[in-house]
């Protein structure tokens, strides 16, 4: 679908939630697509998704209440309160930090204010998205892996749970009770089960630590062992609606831009230089005559996961982002609101 199409669907009955809702209208700073038509990866088939930013009312502001979002499943349309956003952003959350990197003529809205965030979308990147980006892609690749058709050993299937769990594990120091890494050695070994290889091994040592806080760890880390127990079922429902290829595509696609933040400290949306390697992992031709996912897709994927980690080793970002920036960012956006700023539209 082209751009101009677009803009006229925009314009459409199904969207005019976009002008009438009480918080988007004039309340937009931002309004930009989303899914494959933003990452360059649409079919003729693909759904078209809308997304942006929307600024928060005075009285909110004020209130210290958050309309949070606006979604619409019809048009599969979701606009973000400026005030949600930028926590999600400072995460560097892969759903929410692509809007921020996206062509410019796939900015429909942009106010004054989105294009000072545009302009400031530097102070959000750290060290932080190896993690975010590596946890999307450890559920990309869990909704395509299959036992029986990767035909791969149970030792490298392990190494993909530990790699999920590390991902989720990075996490644990904001949200449960201080402990330092060491205290938690998760590593692979060999098993002394009959139908395993190697499996999972760990070394805790914990004291006087809250129980509360450990069985939320352990529940997590055990969510994600059971989940790659239904990936067989999954994965055949994938095959059946033909989304094996696309899962792939979209596998690769959340590495090489997790590179491009780590390399070029850019975010990049839509995918230009992959596009004719994306299309053909999505199209299925690194699929087999069973609709599974060769040999060949298999290397490139530890291609780009060595890529990854040499990235992440040498990358210059910042442990953490810039919070000094972002709080003052988001203060003079509030406080300009508060005072009844003339809002202007830098480009429609």
């Amino acid at each position: 679908m082209k751009i101009e199409q677009i803009k006229q669907m925009l314009k459409t009955k199904p969207y005019h939630f976009l002008r009438d809702n009480k918080n988007l209208g004039s309340q937009m700073i931002l309004l930009t697509l989303g899914g494959s038509h933003a990452y360059g990866m649409e079919q003729e088939t693909s759904d078209l998704d809308v997304r942006g930013i929307a600024q928060n009312p005075k009285e909110e502001i004020l209130l210290g209440t958050d309309f949070e979002q606006v979604t619409d499943t019809a048009t599969d349309t979701t606009i973000y309160s400026f005030n949600k956003i930028i926590p999600l952003l400072t995460s560097n959350n892969p759903n929410t930090i692509e809007l921020l990197g996206c062509k410019p003529e796939h900015y429909f809205y942009l106010s004054d204010i989105g294009k000072e965030l545009l302009d400031n979308r530097k102070i959000f990147l750290s060290k932080i998205c190896i993690h975010t980006f590596g946890g999307y892609s450890s559920q990309q690749l869990r909704r395509m892996e299959n036992k029986s058709a990767r035909q791969t050993s149970q030792t490298h299937r392990e190494e993909y749970i530990l790699k999920s769990i590390q991902n989720a594990k990075y996490d644990f120091k904001n949200r449960y009770f201080p402990h330092e890494d060491s205290d938690i050695n998760l590593y692979i070994d060999v098993s002394a089960q009959e139908d395993y290889n190697s499996e999972i091994f760990m070394d805790v040592h914990l004291n006087h630590y809250p129980l509360r806080d450990w069985a939320g760890m352990w529940n997590e880390m055990k969510a994600i062992v059971s989940s790659y127990n239904k990936i067989g079922r999954r994965n055949e429902r994938a095959i059946s609606h033909d989304q094996l290829g696309k899962h792939m595509a979209h596998l690769i696609r959340l590495y090489i831009m997790c590179i491009d933040l780590l390399e070029k400290e850019e975010i990049i949306t839509y995918r230009a230089a992959e596009h004719q390697l994306l299309m053909g992992i999505r199209n299925g031709e690194w699929l087999d005559q069973n609709r599974q996912p060769i040999s060949a897709f298999y290397d490139l994927l530890n291609e780009y996961e060595k890529r990854l980690k040499y990235a992440a080793d040498n990358t210059s970002l910042p442990e953490t982002p810039d919070y000094k920036k972002i709080n003052e960012f988001r203060m003079d956006v509030n406080e300009r609101i508060v005072k009844g700023y003339k809002r202007t539209l830098s480009s429609v």
